[in-house]
C-alpha cells in the first residue's frame, strides 16, 4: 500500500473546515445582534480521520489517488436547528452563497426522502476554494443540516455502528427505526408549539441584555461617580430582578442610564 503524507492531504480539510465554521458562526450571532430568530442552533466541525478515510476507502474501492475525488466528507460541517422548519431556511442560507462562497454539487434530502434505518438529515456537498501556502485549490467538503432530535438519534446510530462493526442486530435495528420516527414525531410536536417557544427564548434574551446593562451601569455609579445613594440603588435592583418584571427593569434601566448622563 502507498504511503500517504496524511499531514500534508487534510490540512486543507481542516483549513476548509475551519473557515467555514466561522462564516455560519457568524450568521448566527449575525441574527442575534439584529434580534431576531436564528435558524441556526449551533455549528460543530470535523475532518475524518486517516483510519475512517481507509475504511470508507476499501468499502467502496476507492484508490489513494481518487481518494479527494470520490470520498466527499473528508471535511464535514454539521449546523444543528431547533425545529425542522428551520431546515429549508438553512438551506436556503447556502445557496445564497452559492458561487461566491463556494459551490454547491450535490444536495441530498434524507428528510423528506428517510434512509430506511431511520436517518434524517439533509446533506449539501460543496466545492470549497482553499487559498494556502501551497497555492490555490478547491476541496469537497460535506454540510449536513438537522434537528436537535435527529442529531440525537444520528449520534446514537453512529456509535451503535461502530460497536457492531456495521452489523447490528435486526431486532436492534427496528428499534432504532421506532426511536426515529418517535424523535421525528417529537420535532413536529414542537413545531406546533415553536411561536410560544421563540417568544420565551426571546423574552430571556431582553432580560438578559437588560441585566447587563443595569449591571454595567450600576458599576459605573459606584465606582466612577461614587454615589453615596447606590446602596439604595443596588437594593432596588435585587428587588426587581426577583420580581422578573421586563418592564419595570426597562424603566430602571432607563433612570439610570438618565443618572450616569447627569454624574459623566
Amino acid at each position: 500500500m502507498e504511503i500517504l503524507n496524511w499531514k500534508e492531504l487534510l490540512n486543507p480539510y481542516e483549513q476548509a473546515v475551519s473557515e467555514l465554521k466561522l462564516k455560519f458562526e457568524n450568521m448566527m450571532n449575525e441574527y442575534k445582534i439584529l434580534g431576531l430568530y436564528s435558524p441556526i442552533e449551533s455549528v460543530t466541525g470535523r475532518v475524518k480521520k486517516p483510519s475512517s478515510i481507509m475504511d470508507k476507502a476499501k468499502k467502496k474501492n476507492i484508490p489513494n489517488d481518487k481518494l479527494e475525488e470520490e470520498i466527499e466528507d473528508i471535511a464535514g460541517v454539521r449546523i444543528l436547528c431547533q425545529f425542522v422548519e428551520d431546515i429549508q431556511k438553512i438551506v436556503s442560507l447556502i445557496k445564497r452563497r452559492d458561487g461566491y462562497d463556494f459551490k454547491i454539487v450535490e444536495e441530498r434530502d434524507y428528510v423528506t426522502n428517510t434512509k430506511p434505518s431511520g436517518y434524517r438529515s439533509y446533506h449539501v456537498i460543496i466545492k470549497y476554494p482553499i487559498n494556502s501556502v501551497l497555492g490555490f485549490r478547491e476541496v469537497l467538503a460535506e454540510i449536513q443540516i438537522r434537528t436537535l432530535a435527529m442529531n440525537f438519534w444520528a449520534v446514537a446510530e453512529h456509535s451503535l455502528k461502530y460497536k457492531y462493526k456495521g452489523n447490528i442486530p435486526e431486532e436492534l435495528k427496528d428499534r432504532l427505526v421506532n426511536c426515529a420516527e418517535a424523535a421525528f414525531n417529537l420535532d413536529n410536536e414542537m413545531s406546533t408549539i415553536r411561536n410560544e417557544i421563540t417568544y420565551a427564548q426571546r423574552l430571556n434574551r431582553i432580560k438578559d441584555n437588560l441585566i447587563a446593562s443595569i449591571i454595567e451601569r450600576v458599576q459605573t455609579l459606584y465606582f466612577v461617580a461614587k454615589l453615596d445613594e447606590m446602596e439604595e440603588i443596588n437594593k432596588e435592583f435585587v428587588d426587581l430582578w426577583n420580581e422578573e418584571d421586563i418592564d419595570k427593569l426597562k424603566a430602571f434601566d432607563e433612570k439610570l442610564r438618565t443618572m450616569a448622563e447627569l454624574y459623566r
